[in-house]
């Protein structure tokens, strides 16, 4: 069987590489929309600011008989989504952009929404909710980006994968605190109807 051949010419790469050498990562065979690209990633760190936002404030407000393995989870998952900030930052520079750090605007440039939560179950819900908006944004934004720029792409598609484990850590979460019976809400029992003599039955 043949050996298949090299796609381009090496001593072309090797020329082009030698152009516009002050533009670093970006080569000639970068294929995708550079603009569009920054600007879905800068998205996609604003997602990961308010989820670390979102995490830590659930962290320190976790209160109840469940609430110290619940932060510990908490905390866990806000110091994963700094890490996943920190790469997608990096990624923009590499694509000669500038990661958008600006509290201005900060919620409407993330996908995912900012919830205080009443209480333990009402915050693990809430950020069961954001992960998987996130899932689905983070799917889109894969989708886009195909094979045009596969460094983002396989960014994106790890960045997922751990926003899978956390909702399914979130999910597990309310599954056990439903189980041992602690209410989303104070909740009060209906009083109990009289009895024609007018005491309680």
């Amino acid at each position: 069987m043949a050996s298949k051949p090299f796609i381009t010419d090496i001593e072309t790469i090797r020329k082009r590489a030698r152009e516009h050498i002050d533009r670093g990562a970006i080569t000639a065979g970068y294929s995708a929309d550079r603009e569009t690209v920054i600007k879905l990633l800068n998205e996609a760190l604003a997602t990961e600011i308010v989820c670390v936002l979102r995490y830590k404030r659930h962290y320190y407000m976790a209160s109840g008989i469940h609430a110290k393995s619940v932060a510990a989870e908490f905390l866990e998952h806000a110091n994963e989504e700094q890490g996943h900030a920190d790469r997608i930052a990096e990624r923009i520079t590499q694509l000669d952009g500038a990661p958008d750090f600006n509290p201005a605007g900060l919620l409407s440039r993330a996908h995912a929404d900012y919830v205080e939560g009443d209480d333990l179950v009402d915050m693990i819900k809430e950020n069961l909710v954001a992960e998987r908006i996130a899932i689905d944004s983070y799917r889109e934004i894969i989708r886009y980006l195909g094979n045009d720029d596969p460094t983002s792409r396989r960014m994106m598609e790890e960045i997922l994968a751990m926003e899978e484990e956390h909702a399914e850590d979130m999910a597990t979460l309310l599954e056990e605190l439903g189980k041992k019976g602690e209410p989303a809400k104070p909740t009060t029992k209906p009083a109990k109807p009289l009895s024609p003599s007018g005491k309680k039955r």
